[in-house]
């Protein structure tokens, strides 16, 4: 048996886990709630939720400032979640971590504090038309100002990256920033592959892993990233804090990205010196309940065991194909890879003809949740040549009868907007 902060987890994921999350007890429109949009922000255990809890109850004190008995335990509480977050992604060290407030902020900072220090007019970066927003528009900003060149991978007709132009693309990159697993497609991308190409090609590689971490074992070693980011909201955890990984010497380099408490050594009327990774990127007071949270999270995944999660989503996944294509046949197309070993456990559907809103409204009748939307993935979406997808996104509290539900509910959309 593994244990999990105070949750013990001996049985297997699909049978008892659901019951571990107070929120999947309640009940929408007359029927038991249905989530099934876990790739916009999942659900919270227990274990997190008391952990934040008795954060505020018991020690409730800012943190690295205070010589008082609380203040030194938050500070502990603080510390060990980074302890923590490294252990789950093997970062070589805790001090490669650095707490934002979401995977967002991360992008950017990576953009504005290594880009704002290394592009220019003669450069390039290197993106993929299944990138979401984060992962765009903070380059796009930089761009704009600097004038570097961006170049983009184009995605196959399955949903992967078409990499036959890897290497011309690559060439003369100084970044190539790539999401391991899109929030549209559910594909998983060659990320060893690609860091390998972009190192033998000068470049670095940055992973927006928003969607990778929460659902796959993660070491950044094996993936050979040099910047890695991700949000603590996808992976059990609270809203408002976000990771950023980074190789040391990368951090070392870079210049703070806000200025403010914490983040410096000494201050003069003449100028001031910065702190020490981490805190140099790290200004002012942290969200310390929201760190507190997202290590009980990180120590919940762990119980559970990372193999076990992605096993549970993979045999899900293929079990979910299945229905929506044997229940509604050709009235339904999936995007994305079509082999569940491929892919996680995102589905963005189209249903016949009917827009996505309307899709989502009437399934919400049955008290099933999807997300309907472009995803923050416009690109994406006019290669798709859609404009919206419904997407349902599977996790660890899901099991068939969740996707049964979302299979029934179908056909009360069919009914209602007829053919």
């Amino acid at each position: 048996m593994s244990t999990a902060g105070d949750v013990a987890i001996d049985v297997p994921i699909d049978t008892t886990v659901k019951a571990q999350f107070p929120l999947l007890e309640r009940s929408v429109h007359g029927h038991p709630i249905v989530y099934l949009d876990s790739a916009a922000s999942s659900q919270k255990p227990a274990a997190v939720l008391d952990a934040m809890d008795d954060y505020y109850r018991t020690v409730n004190a800012n943190v690295h400032r205070g010589a008082y008995e609380i203040a030194a335990a938050a500070t502990e509480l603080m510390e060990n979640a980074r302890a923590d977050v490294a252990r789950f992604i093997s970062a070589p060290s805790a001090d490669e971590i650095i707490f934002t407030k979401n995977a967002t902020e991360a992008m950017n900072l990576v953009a504005r504090s290594w880009g704002g220090s290394n592009l220019g007019p003669a450069d390039a970066i290197v993106l993929t038309e299944m990138e979401h927003h984060a992962n765009i528009v903070p380059w796009h900003i930089l761009a704009a100002e600097r004038g570097f060149e961006i170049r983009w991978i184009p995605i196959t007709a399955d949903g992967c990256l078409d990499l036959t132009d890897l290497d011309r693309l690559l060439d003369g990159a100084q970044l190539l920033s790539v999401t391991a697993m899109s929030n549209v497609l559910g594909t998983l991308n060659p990320i060893p592959r690609l860091a390998a190409a972009a190192h033998d090609a000068g470049a670095l590689i940055s992973v927006d892993a928003s969607q990778y971490v929460p659902h796959l074992p993660t070491d950044v070693g094996a993936l050979g990233a040099d910047f890695m980011v991700f949000t603590g909201h996808k992976m059990c955890g609270p809203t408002g804090v976000g990771v950023l990984w980074a190789r040391s010497d990368l951090l070392e380099d870079m210049p703070p990205f806000l200025g403010g408490g914490e983040m410096i050594l000494d201050v003069t009327k003449e100028g001031f010196r910065p702190n020490t990774v981490p805190h140099k990127f790290e200004a002012g007071t942290p969200p310390i309940a929201e760190i507190v949270g997202l290590g009980a999270a990180v120590r919940y995944l762990e119980g559970l065991g990372m193999d076990a999660v992605r096993a549970h989503e993979v045999s899900l996944t293929g079990y979910a194909l299945r229905t929506l294509t044997d229940r509604h046949g050709d009235d339904i197309t999936v995007h994305g890879p079509s082999e569940p070993a491929q892919r996680g456990g995102v589905l963005s559907f189209v249903y016949r003809d009917v827009h996505p809103h309307d899709i989502s409204q009437v399934l919400d009748q049955s008290g099933v949740c999807v997300r309907a939307g472009h995803h923050c993935a416009k690109p994406l979406m006019r290669c798709l040549g859609v404009t919206a997808t419904t997407r349902a996104s599977l996790y660890v509290y899901n099991d068939t009868s969740d996707v049964d539900s979302l299979a029934e509910a179908l056909d009360e959309v069919g009914a209602l907007f007829g053919r």
